[in-house]
């Protein structure tokens, strides 16, 4: 579906078209991803044919290193890249995000003679991450066997782990209870991925349970040094998943913005109170439109901001303070809730600005309101608001949580 992305074999001279590159391939797949999108929110299950394109693509490798075969992209042109597949195929956007989170945990909560041959391998072969890491389901047990352990139970909400190569996966010790995170080969004997995602969003994000049955894992895949949440390098993990999110839901919301636009433009008969012959010319619908794009700037201008904030913060690794953390924490939070408020208000307002013709079944326009609803669900914006709220009123900076 689209042409090879290869990294670059030596210095771009020009920063502008190093940063383009990514940015026309995730482009020209995504004008590919339109001509099925319809068809396979409707279909749902494994979208195989789109990440085989994203294999293909080489975007896969975008956030690994240069010198280990990736593209070396920072982490706010990656999250651009998100941006743009999420306009068009939120799903896609979602497993693309999740990958690259996946390959940011190994780094974070391991070890470089642990994390740089599994990135090296992915550059090499394409490989596909997929998330079974969900601390809020603890059904998973990690039991002592000798000088290994043995995972089993169940973990739901595991985002990209049908059709991948590698899962990042965790469990609670029986022993104390501890938060476990591993790095595993998604074939390895005892993990069983089921299709029983089929939710009303994001409905080919494979987002279903594994279940892990004696699942033999090694010392050397647990990714116990520095571990999770254990520092405050390793605290900007939650902070990538969550302007990761951010940056899928103002991709949805550009995306409904753009249909409607269409609609409007295209197929919308103005009311016969209005006094216009277009739709476009009359006032209140402007006014909407009026209203739909300052959310919009202003959405993508925090997000902006807390990428480049973010990247700033990868930047200094280890020797990041949590005070710095805690900064960054609050412009993460002020990003999410912005793409989340605007976009849930633009995905179902937009209907009244297209006009009747685009409630068409076959378009299946509300698929943009379905896909930000079923995300935005697993992460309350309540919660986002009230630690911003401690942190404006009272100088409370967030608490590190796998949310926060």
């Amino acid at each position: 579906m689209t042409a090879p992305l290869a990294p670059p074999s030596a210095p771009v001279a020009d920063a502008g078209t190093h940063r383009a590159r990514p940015l026309q391939i995730a482009d020209a797949l995504a004008q590919q991803l339109a001509l099925t999108v319809v068809e396979r929110d409707q279909r749902g299950g494994t979208p195989k044919a789109e990440r085989d394109a994203l294999r293909a693509s080489g975007l896969l490798t975008l956030s690994i290193p240069v010198r280990l075969g990736g593209w070396g992209a920072s982490w706010s042109e990656t999250l651009e890249v998100v941006r743009h597949l999420a306009r068009v195929d939120s799903s896609i956007a979602h497993v693309f995000g999740f990958h690259h989170l996946m390959l940011a945990t190994v780094r974070l909560f391991g070890q470089p003679a642990q994390w740089e041959p599994w990135l090296a391998q992915t550059a090499r072969h394409a490989w596909f991450w997929g998330n079974a890491l969900n601390p809020l389901d603890e059904r998973t047990v990690a039991s002592a066997r000798g000088d290994w352990l043995e995972f089993s139970g169940q973990k739901s909400f595991c985002s990209g782990a049908l059709d991948s190569e590698m899962l990042i996966v965790s469990a609670h010790a029986a022993a104390d209870s501890r938060l476990l995170v591993a790095a595993l080969p998604t074939g390895r004997q005892g993990i069983h991925l089921s299709p029983d995602w089929n939710n009303i969003g994001q409905r080919q994000t494979d987002s279903g349970s594994v279940t892990f049955e004696k699942v033999r894992v090694e010392p050397h895949e647990l990714l116990s040094d520095p571990g999770p949440l254990s520092t405050p390098y390793a605290c900007l993990r939650p902070l990538l998943a969550q302007l990761v999110l951010s940056h899928i839901y103002l991709g949805i919301a550009e995306g409904a913005f753009a249909d409607a636009r269409h609609y409007t433009l295209n197929e919308a008969r103005p009311w016969h109170l209005a006094g216009v012959e277009r739709a476009a010319d009359d006032p209140y619908v402007l006014g909407q439109y009026g209203s739909f794009w300052v959310g919009l700037e202003g959405a993508r201008l925090l997000g902006e901001r807390a990428a480049e904030r973010f990247d700033a913060a990868w930047e200094r690794g280890p020797t990041l303070s949590a005070a710095d953390r805690a900064t960054l924490a609050v412009a993460v939070a002020t990003a999410k809730v912005a793409a989340s408020e605007t976009g849930l208000e633009l995905c179902g307002r937009m209907f009244e600005v297209a006009g009747a013709r685009a409630t068409h079944g076959g378009l299946r326009l509300d698929r943009h309101w379905r896909n930000l609803r079923t995300h935005t669900l697993h992460d309350p914006v309540a919660y986002k608001l009230r630690e911003l709220g401690a942190w404006a009123l009272q100088d409370h900076p967030p608490v590190p949580s796998f949310y926060s």
